[in-house]
C-alpha cells in the first residue's frame, strides 16, 4: 500500500517567489539609479572603469545611452518599478504572472539589444549594464516559475 504525499503549498511558494521578484526589482532600481546618476555625471567613474573594454563612462554617455532623449537607465528604473508593482501591489490578480513574464521578457529583449550594442558597436562593456542584464534574467526565470506554480495550483 502506498501513501500519498500531501500536495505542496504552492500558494506560499508563489508568495515567496513574488517576494524574490520584488527584491530583484529593488536591486534593479538601485543599479539603474547608479547608472542614471553616472549618465549625467561630469567626472569619470573610477569604480566602473577597468579598461578600454570595460568602461561604464564610454557606454553610459554614448549616443546609445538614450532612447528618444530618455536615458536608458531611466527606462530601466521604470521597468523594474513596474515589475516590483506587479509582484507586490497586483500580485493577487489572475493575470499578474503572465504580465510579469511579459514585462520581464520585454526588459530582457531590451537588455540583450543593449549588450549587442556594447559588444559590436561600442566595443566596451558596462559593469552596471551587465549587472542589470543578470537581474532581468533572474526576473524572467522567477516569472516563468510563478506561471508554472499557478498552473499547478489550478490543475
Amino acid at each position: 500500500m502506498s501513501e500519498s504525499l500531501p500536495a505542496p503549498n504552492t500558494g506560499s511558494q508563489t508568495t515567496t517567489l513574488m517576494a524574490a521578484i520584488t527584491l530583484v526589482a529593488v536591486a534593479g532600481v538601485a543599479v539603474s539609479s547608479v547608472s542614471l546618476y553616472e549618465h549625467f555625471a561630469t567626472s569619470t567613474t573610477s569604480f566602473c572603469n577597468f579598461s578600454d573594454t570595460f568602461n561604464c563612462d564610454l557606454v553610459n554617455r554614448s549616443a546609445y545611452s538614450s532612447v528618444f532623449g530618455v536615458p536608458v537607465a531611466l527606462v530601466g528604473i521604470v521597468g523594474y518599478l513596474l515589475v516590483g508593482a506587479l509582484a507586490t501591489i497586483y500580485r493577487n490578480l489572475a493575470q499578474t504572472p503572465v504580465l510579469l513574464l511579459l514585462a520581464s521578457l520585454g526588459g530582457l529583449g531590451f537588455a540583450l539589444y543593449l549588450a549587442y550594442v556594447e559588444k559590436f558597436v561600442l566595443g566596451a562593456w558596462c559593469f552596471l549594464c551587465l549587472t542589470s542584464l543578470g537581474l532581468i534574467c533572474i526576473e524572467v526565470t522567477l516569472s516563468a516559475i510563478v506561471i508554472h506554480r499557478t498552473r499547478q495550483t489550478r490543475a
